[in-house]
C-alpha cells in the first residue's frame, strides 16, 4: 500500500512511517498548521513576544528593577501577559511565560524570571 505525502500528494518513498516526500513538504504543511489563523491573533501574538523581549532584555540576571517610563520607552504594553500568579504573601505578579513583573512604589517594577 503506498501512501501519499499529506502536502503534495505525491508518492512517498521509503520508511513505512513517513508521512512526506521531502523536509520542504514537511515545512509547508507545519507551517501552514501553525500559523496565526486571523490578523487579532496575529497582533496580540506580536504584542506578546514584544513584551517579552523587553523583559528579556531588561531583566538578564533573573532579578532586577525598572521604571514605568523605561518599560514605555521600549514599547512595553501593560495589556498584555500570559498569566497572573497571586503569592501568599498578597503580592500579585504578571508573567509573559517565564518573564514576570510586580509592581512596586513610585512607578518601579521589579522584574523577575520563573525557574521552570
Amino acid at each position: 500500500m503506498s501512501k501519499a505525502c499529506l502536502e503534495c500528494g505525491e508518492k512517498i518513498v521509503g520508511r513505512e512511517d513517513k508521512k512526506f516526500c521531502s523536509d520542504g513538504c514537511r515545512n509547508a504543511y507545519n507551517n501552514k498548521i501553525n500559523k496565526d489563523s486571523t490578523n487579532f491573533m496575529r497582533n496580540i501574538n506580536n504584542k506578546l513576544r514584544k513584551n517579552y523581549r523587553i523583559l528579556t532584555e531588561l531583566n538578564p540576571d533573573g532579578k532586577s528593577k525598572a521604571t514605568r517610563a523605561k518599560l514605555i520607552s521600549k514599547g512595553f504594553d501593560f495589556d498584555f501577559f500570559t498569566n497572573i500568579l497571586q503569592t501568599k504573601t498578597g503580592n500579585t505578579y504578571y508573567f509573559l511565560y517565564d518573564q514576570g513583573y510586580m509592581i512596586l512604589e513610585n512607578d518601579f517594577y521589579m522584574l523577575v524570571k520563573k525557574d521552570i
